[in-house]
């Protein structure tokens, strides 16, 4: 399925050989600012993005970097937290498949019957040392490759993507599992076809990159566009106060109890003066907090406390991507409406994406 669109040649023979070049360059040696995507609700066209867009699944997983440095590999998280002793397997991987000197950009994904698992890695993040060995051999994990950032002693960043690409499938050739390249291609109506069919693979959307992008670490020059579902669910809560408020805090019932399971973005100026008055001050036997910490909703996101006001359960439609972790979602919902009709206690765990 892979799609190669950039010129043959063999770049890696431009690289430099010598011994002294076989180490990364210095700024790539220790953790990296990584590029980023910013959203959108389109695929970008063919000639939206500089040097012509070209599509990537986007995978659901952990964003890590991977640096060859001599006989140690080091795994680096998007956060800048080294992950190299939660993924012992990765990091053997790459040390026995990866060229001295080689720093990759990629994701750490858990593939379980043709689908992702995203919960494994947080296992593996949070396991001791006898747990870690239980994990590694009963849930492996993959690295998909995306980019590759430095070979041969030099810094590749400046390349184009296209370059990058090139360089990375030569990089890539023999390569075995867990080590793999991420498809990649510049047709347009295949990736629409992607972005159609991947949902069931658990696939979040795609990513857009300009074949003549170089690589900006902490820039948003990507694009990325995910799939939503629209569904009910339960606001319990909103930050701000009844006649203006922010955001909800959403939750589905469980049985009888009614459970936290993520947030919505900023409610509009426009949404706040119709929900006004349907929003009601919670009776006493409302079973959540009027301080709710993050990672009740948030579990991947900065620890914070956050002081609610509780409302009366209101049913509501929210627009969410794929995104969801036992039963929670992962990423901030869009409010959509009020549906009134509908009762609170018709919307339970088992409905929807959860």
């Amino acid at each position: 399925m892979l799609q190669r669109y950039a010129e043959d040649g063999d770049l890696l023979a431009n690289l430099d050989p010598s011994p002294a070049a076989v180490r990364p360059p210095e700024a790539l040696r220790a953790s990296i600012d990584l590029a980023l995507a910013k959203a959108s609700e389109r695929l970008p066209e063919p000639s939206a993005l500089p040097g012509a867009s070209r599509y990537e699944p986007k995978l659901d997983g952990w964003r890590a970097a991977a640096v060859v440095d001599g006989d140690h590999v080091t795994i680096w998280s998007r956060q800048h937290t080294n992950l190299t002793d939660s993924f012992p397997d990765i990091a053997a991987a790459i040390a026995d498949q990866v060229p001295v000197g080689v720093v990759l950009d990629g994701e750490l994904v858990r593939w379980v019957h043709g689908h992702l698992d995203f919960d494994a890695l947080q296992r593996r993040y949070a396991s001791g040392k006898t747990r870690l060995r239980v994990l590694v051999d009963q849930e492996p994990i993959d690295y998909i490759v995306f980019d590759i950032l430095a070979a041969g002693g030099r810094d590749l960043r400046p390349l184009p993507y296209d370059d990058r690409r090139r360089i990375l499938e030569q990089t890539a050739v023999g390569w075995r599992p867990p080590l793999s390249v991420v498809d990649a291609t510049d047709d347009v109506a295949l990736a629409r076809e992607w972005f159609a069919a991947l949902p069931e693979r658990g696939i979040e959307g795609l990513v857009a990159k300009g074949g003549a992008q170089p690589y900006r670490g902490g820039q948003r020059d990507w694009t990325k566009v995910k799939h939503r579902d629209t569904f009910e669910v339960i606001a319990g809560a909103v930050t701000g106060t009844l006649t203006q408020p922010g955001e909800f805090i959403l939750g589905r019932y469980d049985g009888d109890q009614l459970v936290i399971i993520g947030r919505t973005t900023p409610i509009s100026r426009a949404a706040a003066r119709s929900l006004t008055p349907l929003l009601q001050a919670a009776r006493d036997d409302h079973p959540w907090p009027t301080v709710i910490r993050s990672g009740t909703y948030d579990r991947f996101g900065p620890k914070r406390e956050t002081t609610v006001t509780l409302i009366e359960p209101l049913t509501v439609e929210i627009s969410a991507d794929t995104a969801v972790v036992s039963g929670s979602i992962r990423h901030a919902a869009r409010f959509v409406r009020a549906r009134t009709e509908i009762g609170p206690h018709d919307i339970t765990t088992s409905q929807g994406p959860m």
